[in-house]
């Protein structure tokens, strides 16, 4: 307890909280009525109160610094076009968690992170968490994806996150098993790319080989189209550097979207 940041230590401890791989796919999900958005609202309902949610989003990309938003306040980004204007005008009004961002920092010792209050919560996050938590009454901030990390050192930062978890801290990574939009055919059936690179994820995560998913993963002949940019793999890495070898593994939501896109997601618990 004496390595924990002082924010940290100073809270009451809890029991180990969940952490979640979601699979955030097209943002109207977040106003459609869909079975994706129904899943997000029934996994808000059986998890446990959180004090506060960390987002690792596949939509904020940094390069050369990890950043961790500590505003108060964080602003509700529409970082996406073309879509209805109903889309562009949700807000999710979360407060931040300063204390618990300022201390995110300091728990990373192997890896310099660095404060942000300029971003807020992207689409990665707040269209999720607008389903889990409507009412938007549960501090909500986000770490980002630095581009210049190889999955497997994004594995090892990860790994010293663990300590939010045990201070009620539910830890979401938001992404995409499979994501390819230059492929995405409405209404068609799966690619065989696509399905061979998310059942092969999926092997790895069931046998618990969480190195393999960072270190082997990315190396398969099916990665180069599933993910032809890191963005939305690199969330998957966060859950599953913080699992506990007790906790449970769940899938959901196993399916895809637009043959390109795999919407499958899990809980470790």
């Amino acid at each position: 307890m004496s390595e924990l940041p002082a924010a940290l230590a100073d809270l009451p401890a809890t029991p180990r909280m969940p952490t979640v791989f979601i699979g955030h796919g097209n943002p109207m999900f977040a106003i459609e009525d869909s079975e994706y958005g129904r899943a997000w609202r029934a996994l808000g309902e059986s998890l446990p109160a959180p004090r506060a949610i960390l987002v690792v989003s596949a939509h904020w990309m940094t390069r050369g610094a990890t950043m961790v938003h500590i505003g108060a306040k964080p602003k509700t980004i529409h970082d996406f076009a073309g879509f209805p204007r109903e889309l562009f005008r949700q807000q999710y009004p979360a407060p931040g968690a300063p204390d618990l961002a300022k201390a995110t920092i300091e728990l990373v010792k192997r890896s310099h992170l660095e404060p942000d209050e300029r971003w807020g919560l992207d689409h990665g996050a707040w269209s999720v968490l607008l389903h889990m938590y409507p009412k938007a009454d549960v501090p909500a901030f986000q770490l980002s994806l630095d581009l210049g990390r190889s999955p497997a050192e994004h594995f090892e930062l990860a790994k010293e996150l663990k300590a939010l978890r045990e201070r009620g801290v539910l830890v979401i990574g938001s992404g995409n098993l499979v994501h390819n939009l230059m492929a995405m055919n409405p209404g068609a059936p799966p690619y065989d790319w696509a399905v061979d690179f998310d059942a092969r994820l999926t092997k790895m995560i069931e046998d618990r080989d969480f190195r393999a998913v960072a270190e082997t993963a990315p190396r398969l002949p099916s990665a180069r189209y599933a993910h032809p940019t890191p963005e939305h793999f690199l969330p998957v890495l966060y859950p599953l550097a913080l699992a506990d070898p007790k906790d449970e593994l769940q899938f959901f939501n196993a399916s895809f979207d637009m043959a390109s896109l795999s919407m499958r997601s899990f809980t470790l618990s």
